[in-house]
């Protein structure tokens, strides 16, 4: 199913098949089919009437049915939908008919449909962000040793190395996707509860029924009901939120660093990405563009699930009813957001002499803090920023190298030697514990 325009930079194609209506149409049909065999063996309904509700809602198809106009109308897809299902078996087998969606409520068949389409979405995540995880620890290994700018309050520091940075953004994801895979194993439970949640409709066989449709759908099998209890699903949209909040703070550093006048990286072009419609020479941040925006999108939308939590009684009022569209659009949005940077990873260009250039370009003055650290504790910290106040403000004034200037002032020059003063600006010396982090990172993912 091709993605519809409006959505197109809100989703991929594999995530807009799994929402499309024939997937929840047949995720739909998984849970009455493995309804229906379930009640089967246990001799709830008769095995016959199982096998011809099996096959029919195997072959069946929306036909003229027009589910989405009569879910409008009454206020839940399964309405319609279950009215559909009965007319075909009906057509099929009359008797057979009277046992659709035996001892089932509305909320079973779409809480359980909205699990199965997550369970598809977790297995196209986790092959994204594989993809991901490999090409930032290769990006990280390979730029252990490039130096660059560190960037406070977006002005100019002391320098890191672009495998550290790299590194951050790696550690942040790995962590982020530890509790989001988590919060898909915690969600992915089968719904089965009935009119009030206690299954009274299939009296002692009710138990065995919901741990067989659970086996059938291979979900896992909850100590209850959950109609109007939506914490799990909270706990994965919210890690959908924080996960998305880490692809946009990536996204972010490399659209900043794909500015033309910093051009220290650019994402990977070609095929039509990255172009202008009015200026030839632009090479756009596009994959960021798309993240960024599913990271503006997402936590609103996790902010109006989380208020939808609150539901009345056993079954709720408008909070169930808000939730696939909302469920659907976050994890739209943030698998977008995993795939577009797994693509940015594994094709990202590094231009290791800019960001050289670029720390060069700073007249040393973010080497400060260095000759600080050795001068205070000689001439005390306040003597020393006053020095260093003199000394920046001309190498500003007078275009000139932080050395040059330092080696210029007795105050300095009395205490480091010049050979050493001339050092003070290599950032290959002056990396602290870079390369420490950088490894401890890699290795908590």
């Amino acid at each position: 199913m091709p993605v519809r325009l409006i959505e197109s930079l809100s989703t991929t194609e594999a995530l807009s098949n799994i929402f499309s209506d024939d997937s929840v149409l047949r995720a739909m049909l998984d849970f009455e089919a493995a309804l229906a065999r379930a009640e089967g063996r246990l001799g709830v309904i008769p095995e016959t009437a199982a096998g011809v509700i099996e096959k029919v809602a195997k072959d069946f198809t929306p036909g003229d049915a027009n589910l989405a106009h009569d879910a409008l109308r009454a206020g839940t897809p399964a309405i319609p939908f279950v009215k559909a299902l009965t007319e075909r078996v009906r057509a099929a087998d009359p008797m057979a008919a009277r046992f659709v969606h035996w001892g089932a409520t509305s909320q079973d068949v779409t809480d359980t449909a909205l699990v199965l389409l997550l369970k598809q979405v977790r297995q196209l995540f986790a092959a994204d962000y594989s993809r991901l995880e490999v090409a930032l620890r290769i990006l990280s290994d390979q730029h252990a040793n490039t130096v660059m700018l560190g960037r406070t309050l977006l002005q100019p520091a002391p320098p890191i190395t672009f495998g550290l940075k790299v590194a951050g953004w790696h550690g942040a994801l790995s962590r982020g996707w530890v509790r989001l895979d988590a919060a898909f194993s915690e969600a992915l439970f089968a719904q089965l509860g009935g009119a009030s949640g206690t299954l009274a409709s299939l009296g002692e066989h009710g138990i065995g029924v919901r741990q067989l449709l659970a086996r059938e759908l291979d979900l896992a099998y909850p100590d209850a009901p959950w109609h109007t209890h939506r914490d799990r699903l909270a706990s994965l949209v919210t890690a959908c939120g924080v996960q998305t909040g880490s692809l946009g703070k990536m996204a972010r550093d490399i659209s900043l660093m794909m500015q033309g006048e910093i051009g220290e990286v650019s994402e990977p072009g070609g095929d039509g990405r990255g172009g202008s419609s009015t200026m030839p020479h632009k090479q756009n941040p596009i994959a960021c563009s798309l993240t960024l925006a599913a990271a503006y999108r997402v936590p609103g939308l996790v902010a109006s699930f989380l208020s939808g939590m609150s539901q009345e009684h056993e079954r709720g009022v408008g909070g169930v009813q808000a939730e696939w569209a909302t469920v659907s659009e976050i994890v739209q949005a943030t698998g977008l957001a995993i795939a577009s940077m797994a693509e940015v990873a594994e094709g990202l260009k590094i231009d290791a002499s800019r960001m050289r250039f670029n720390i060069k370009a700073t007249r040393g003055v973010i080497f400060t803090e260095r000759v600080m650290t050795i001068l205070g504790s000689t001439l005390g910290r306040d003597v020393a920023h006053k020095l260093f106040e003199e000394a920046t403000q001309r190498c500003v004034t007078e275009n000139r190298q932080l050395v040059d200037v330092l080696g210029e002032m007795p105050e300095v020059t009395s205490i480091i030697a010049p050979s050493a003063i001339r050092e003070l600006d290599s950032p290959e010396a002056y990396l602290g514990q870079a390369e420490v982090f950088r490894q401890r990172l890699l290795r908590s993912g």
